[in-house]
């Protein structure tokens, strides 16, 4: 067994590729648009996973991603967290949750033990960052910072 993607449902399609991609970092590696079925799934990719993804053109052994679905017709998912959350490990935590700030985006959990934060989509699915091999000295702002809302 080998984990293949995690499905994701969004309610605004443009809204969720700007956080996926253009904050958070991740990469659209293919699209489909189904007219029956009035949806559009949306294939994404860490930038680190950019070597699987190549084998997987040569070996047919799909790389992990996460699909993005777009039902046409709209639909109020709640706040559904039933699937848990995506992590993703960074090389720097701090870097990463500044830069997330910076683009507008809530810390929920803010990394205070340099080891891990929570951020959620525009869809309230919630983001785990996790620290590259050992935890990073903890340091401010990020030791003081509360908790906000959900993760």
């Amino acid at each position: 067994m080998r984990y293949l993607h995690t499905m994701l449902r969004v309610r605004d399609l443009d809204q969720a590729l700007d956080f996926f991609c253009n904050k958070l970092g991740l990469k659209e590696v293919r699209r489909y648009d189904d007219q029956k079925g009035r949806y559009t799934n949306v294939f994404l990719a860490a930038p680190g996973d950019e070597p699987r993804l190549a084998e997987s053109k040569r070996t047919g052994r799909e790389a992990p991603v996460i699909e993005l679905t777009y039902n046409w017709d709209p639909e109020d998912y709640g706040e559904a967290r039933y699937f848990g959350h995506l992590a993703f490990e960074v090389d720097d935590i701090y870097a990463v949750c500044e830069r997330l700030m910076k683009a507008g985006v809530t810390i929920n959990r803010p990394p205070r033990d340099g080891r891990m934060a929570f951020v959620r989509s525009p869809d309230r699915q919630s983001i785990e960052l996790l620290q590259k091999g050992d935890a990073l000295p903890p340091r401010e702002p990020w030791v003081s910072m509360p908790n906000t809302g959900h993760w």
